[in-house]
């Protein structure tokens, strides 16, 4: 499939609107502005939500105050609508989901729109951009949308950092969050748990013990070095031995192996031991399924300098 980017994004495709150009319900149906954009005023009823869409969840109460100061002030910006191919006359949304829905509380008729066309990755793309810019997904939609492009665009992580302007290391951590089960991405999408408990239990070797510190997390209310610390005892095996080590009897690990741990870690996403020292030694790099492992793969037969 062929690769299509977004030039400079949203902002290429809706043009850069203020608080003075602030369009509201009238007579006049259709708005020419100044970047040659016709806006037209779509009626509410004749829009669809995009089932694309990576936000899955909207707060109800900052929904009411958005549709409050539509009430005020109208819609500042228009949504991003495309004619939908099974309903002439209709639209789905590609951006603008959050106003869509408090136009419609705030009773509305009709709704400030651009009207474009789009691949379906170019959809979920402006979409997923445009919550991120506003940090409205929580990290499992995030991990979800990011997955859906790797998948339908045939995209690498690096070209997907490219694209929406995000490190390569963040979406790899990201991505990581769909290994946790079924629970775990629950009590996250929740917020039960934040995304430091969660890359915490990722950091657990056995699934067993991930269970256990699951329910250590949410009973105790661990904080997230809390967490990391019962982890690591987790992973030297302390749950299966009843023997405490003592504070003199730890091993403190040089400043140095650390500082590479932790640029490994930035790098591919996942733990990274290092046994020995500088000059002599081996790593351990952890993997928690075979697209983890394929995907580190992908990551190491590239000639990128880890130590930059």
């Amino acid at each position: 499939m062929a690769k299509r980017g977004l030039g400079k994004g949203i902002s290429s495709l809706m043009g850069d609107y203020s608080m003075d150009s602030k369009l509201v319900s009238g007579d006049k149906l259709t708005y020419t502005d100044e970047n040659n954009n016709s806006v037209v005023m779509l009626g509410v009823d004749k829009i669809t939500s995009n089932p694309g869409q990576p936000r899955k969840y909207f707060d109800t109460n900052a929904l009411q105050e958005l549709a409050d100061s539509i009430r005020e002030q109208g819609v500042l910006q228009p949504i991003l609508v495309e004619e939908s191919p099974d309903v002439p006359g209709h639209f789905i949304i590609v951006a603008g989901e959050r106003r869509f829905r408090a136009s419609k509380l705030a009773e509305l008729k009709h709704i400030p729109s651009l009207i474009k066309n789009f691949t379906e990755e170019q959809r979920l793309e402006v979409a997923l951009i445009e919550n991120l810019q506003r940090e409205n997904l929580n990290p499992i939609e995030e991990a979800q949308a990011y997955r859906f492009l790797i998948d339908q665009a045939s995209l690498s992580q690096d070209e997907l950092s490219k694209r929406i302007g995000k490190k390569r290391s963040t979406i790899a951590n990201s991505l990581r969050l769909l290994n946790l089960n079924d629970v775990m991405q629950k009590s996250l999408k929740e917020g039960v748990i934040t995304a430091g408990h969660a890359r915490a239990l990722l950091a657990v070797i056995n699934p067993a013990d991930q269970e256990i510190l699951y329910n250590k997390i949410v009973k105790d209310s661990l904080s997230v070095r809390q967490a990391e610390d019962e982890g690591k005892a987790l992973n030297e095996g302390s749950r299966a031995s009843k023997k405490k080590v003592k504070k003199n009897d730890k091993i403190e690990r040089p400043a140095d192996i650390r500082r590479i741990e932790e640029k490994f870690l930035g790098v591919l996403g996942t733990r990274v031991s290092l046994k020995g020292n500088l000059k002599k030694g081996k790593l351990e790099i952890t993997f928690y399924s075979s697209d983890d492992l394929e995907r580190l793969y992908q990551l190491l037969s590239k000639k990128d300098d880890l130590f930059d």
